[in-house]
């Protein structure tokens, strides 16, 4: 019998309603390697700089080749992007209905939802150095994806008021058209 993934099991039966090549990425277990392409912005000021050495997310704008590489089980997944120039690497795990992801020194806890045929993380929770961040100061954080054929198209970028950006990347993952498993 199969095993639901993690994010089927976050979204229940609006995972269904996803474009295919999503479905394909977050059906995937064991450990994958994927390719593509992404395109990162640098973070715009000295202070969002500074949070982003504290993230690991990308601290300057470049365009190339990225390998992804995923670790997947039921109810964890480890993602480790190398992008051109750095690596970032976050875990993710299930909590009930939300997926917590650890990001260097921050724990981001989100809600998955089906927003028009494509998968949005909404950002409900963060932790930053094991401090709760309120509600009202929670950062605008976007992170897509959608499918085409072949290809998970992404988008994440996160910012802060007075702050500004502190990470912005986008691009695709070439995904298998087989069946999602």
């Amino acid at each position: 019998m199969k095993v639901a993934s993690m994010y089927e099991q976050a979204m229940g039966e609006s995972f269904n309603s996803l474009p295919l090549a999503v479905q394909r990425f977050h059906t995937l277990v064991g450990w994958q390697e994927l390719h593509g392409w992404v395109d990162t912005d640098a973070p715009s000021t000295l202070a969002a700089r500074l949070l982003a050495l504290c993230l690991g997310t990308p601290r300057r704008a470049t365009s190339g080749p990225i390998r992804f590489e995923l670790h997947a089980a039921p109810e964890t997944e480890t993602w480790t992007r190398h992008f051109p120039g750095q690596k970032m690497t976050s875990r993710m795990r299930l909590d009930a209905r939300q997926v917590v992801e650890h990001l260097g020194a921050a724990r981001l806890t989100f809600d998955l939802c089906d927003a028009g045929g494509q998968l949005e993380m909404r950002l409900i929770g963060l932790h930053f150095l094991g401090v709760r961040c309120p509600r009202w100061l929670l950062p605008r954080v976007v992170a897509e994806e959608t499918g085409q054929s072949d290809r998970l198209h992404f988008r994440v970028q996160a910012s802060l008021p007075a702050i500004g950006t502190v990470a912005s990347y986008r691009g695709h993952l070439t995904i298998s058209e087989k069946e999602p498993v």
